[in-house]
């Protein structure tokens, strides 16, 4: 059996000075209220509504309804005591179709939001996009062309004048690796596209966006730092073989290297070595020009990272009946390689490898590669799933992610050299629609009665407020 949880103040001991500690969330996930303010519908929005494609049937329409129950929330997070939430501002509640001024009624749902924020001594961390892609604009070609990047640009200036005087950081993209390969090559995230060959184009497309938002943000000018999230993984070979090794370095190519190179390097990525034609021509047509490179490696504040587990990588389609609770698709199968098990790790929910000690390595390897490039980081998601309920007593008990949370911001708190880590932010808040996942996956620190509404902080949640307040002062 695992050992108990750590003593929150000893914990809390650990913590260096100044480390910042939050939680952080998805407005597509947890807002609801799709019909209402003026919001018109996003790729998700659409995909969602297909059969087959949620999990559980189920749809964000109502997910944890804080659209209406923001103040409630924001309490929970005053009584966490947390320094920093991370939340995105919804496309298209901000500018309803991707397109033309700023919608009213969404400006005052995020105003509301923020000041209630500040008045609780929260700082806010805004991501402008997090999946929510307007379908007018899907339509018209999305990622894979480069006026949505243009139009992007037109809604980050929208969101830096209204909220640029409060905003703390703004994330520019979250997960660009994930958008592109779950939506635009497996067909198991919105817009459900199955075009290997359009993964170049939507990269370079996300990439253009992420610099045409710094240079609207900074024309406003807002305040608040600014960066971008990439999640990280670090990839393994499965066994000795040359092919794994060369789906490896692909998959190493398109995770990590294709979003942060640019960013960081301001240069195009080498072409992952082995992987056949398909390495060979992802390599070549993900190659951005000049021009293009200086938008994208504009100077930024901070890098977010998001880090969840390591990927052991191997040649070949998955093997048959093999399950994926995050989606599964005809592409999926015939995928030139797939994720292999970890055996000698425990196991989330969700069937990923619980391995802080690749975080550690996530934080070499950025370190390693990008040396002093490298801005300040933060953690901007690290959490887990588990099947977890409300107990006969009243209370949520997840001793698993107390755990899970112990271990890996214990990583993060100690550190690596060559990386500034300023502090790690937690998936999340409160359980919400997880994606292709519905409701079947819960990762909040409060159980949500998805029929009432509910809200019941767990016991992970209680650990965490124990820890903020046993910490010293920032």
């Amino acid at each position: 059996m695992p050992g108990a949880p750590p003593d929150p103040e000893e914990f809390a001991a650990l913590l260096p000075p100044g480390f910042l500690l939050g939680v952080a969330t998805a407005a597509f996930q947890i807002e609801g209220a799709a019909d209402e303010g003026g919001r018109t519908p996003s790729t998700w929005d659409e995909f969602a509504a297909r059969e087959t494609t949620i999990l559980d049937g189920s749809d964000a329409r109502v997910a944890a309804d804080h659209y209406h129950r923001f103040a409630e929330d924001v309490a929970l997070m005053r009584e966490l005591g947390i320094d920093v939430y991370r939340f995105s501002l919804s496309w298209t509640r901000v500018q309803p179709n991707g397109r033309g001024r700023g919608n009213p009624a969404g400006i005052a749902f995020y105003d509301r939001l923020i000041d209630e924020l500040l008045e609780a001594g929260i700082k806010p961390m805004a991501t402008l996009f997090h999946w929510d892609t307007p379908v007018e604009l899907e339509e018209r070609g999305g990622w894979r062309r480069r006026a949505t990047a243009e139009r992007f640009a037109e809604f980050a200036a929208i969101a830096g004048e209204a909220f640029g005087d409060r905003v703390d950081a703004w994330v520019t993209i979250n997960e660009a690796a994930t958008v592109t390969l779950e939506g635009h090559a497996l067909d198991i995230h919105a817009p459900g596209i199955a075009k290997e060959l359009s993964v170049p184009a939507v990269a370079r497309n996300l990439l253009r966006a992420h610099g045409l938002a710094v240079q609207a943000l900074r024309a406003v000018p807002v305040r608040g730092r600014i960066g971008i999230t990439n999640v990280h993984t670090v990839a393994v070979p499965a066994s000795t073989s040359r092919r794994d090794a060369g789906f490896a370095d692909l998959f190493d190519f398109l995770h990590n290297r294709l979003f942060a190179d640019p960013v960081l390097l301001g240069r195009s990525p080498d072409r992952p070595r082995g992987a056949g034609w398909l390495g060979a021509a992802l390599g070549l047509l993900s190659r951005s020009s000049r021009r293009d490179l200086a938008l994208i490696s504009q100077p930024i504040d901070f890098y977010g990272l998001n880090y969840y587990f390591p990927s052991r990588v191997a040649a070949g389609p998955p093997p048959h009946g093999t399950g994926n609770p995050d989606g599964t698709s005809i592409e999926m199968d015939d995928a030139p390689f797939h994720l292999a098990e970890w055996p000698e790790f425990p196991q989330t929910g969700f069937g990923w490898p619980v391995a802080p000690e690749y975080l550690r390595r996530v934080l070499e390897e950025l370190a390693e590669r990008y040396g002093d490039r490298l801005p300040p980081v933060i953690i901007t998601e690290g959490g887990a799933s588990y099947p977890d309920e409300v107990g006969p007593d009243g209370r949520g008990h997840d001793a698993e992610r107390v755990r899970y949370l112990a271990e890996h911001i214990a990583v993060a708190a100690h550190g690596v050299p060559g990386v500034d880590l300023r502090g790690y932010l937690v998936w999340t808040l409160i359980d919400n629609f997880e994606w292709a996942a519905g409701y079947t996956q819960r990762f909040g620190l409060v159980h949500v009665d998805f029929a009432t509404q509910a809200r019941t902080p767990k016991d992970s949640f209680h650990w965490l407020r124990q820890v903020i307040s046993a910490r010293r002062p920032l």
